[in-house]
């Protein structure tokens, strides 16, 4: 996802992105990324603080109801409710038993 993230912040209104080492959990291992936003009061960083967090929030809970976490699809699915333009496709949830009796 990494990847698609910093390939669309810069649309969304971010001021910078950045790309970098993972820090303490995998030392070397893992790439982060983030971006940044400058905040002076303007109408114009109103509109990309409300686009930037909609978009970074929202793709958070999108992935990990894609990780079959019950509250994250309860969450996306209700922001599809409220906000008709996002779309999110959601997992297809099999039952665990299902699972199991295939191994």
């Amino acid at each position: 996802m990494l990847p698609l993230n910093l390939a669309f912040v810069p649309f969304r209104g971010a001021t910078w992105i950045s790309l970098h080492n993972g820090g303490g959990v995998g030392w070397g291992e893992v790439i982060n990324g983030g971006f940044g936003l400058v905040l002076d009061g303007s109408s114009d960083a109103d509109r990309r603080l409300k686009q930037m967090l909609f978009w970074d929030v929202n793709n958070g809970i999108a992935r990990r109801s894609w990780a079959r976490n019950k509250e994250a699809l309860f969450a996306i699915k209700r922001e599809m409710e409220r906000t008709p333009n996002l779309k999110v496709t959601l997992p297809n949830l099999v039952d665990d038993k299902t699972l199991d009796d295939l191994f």
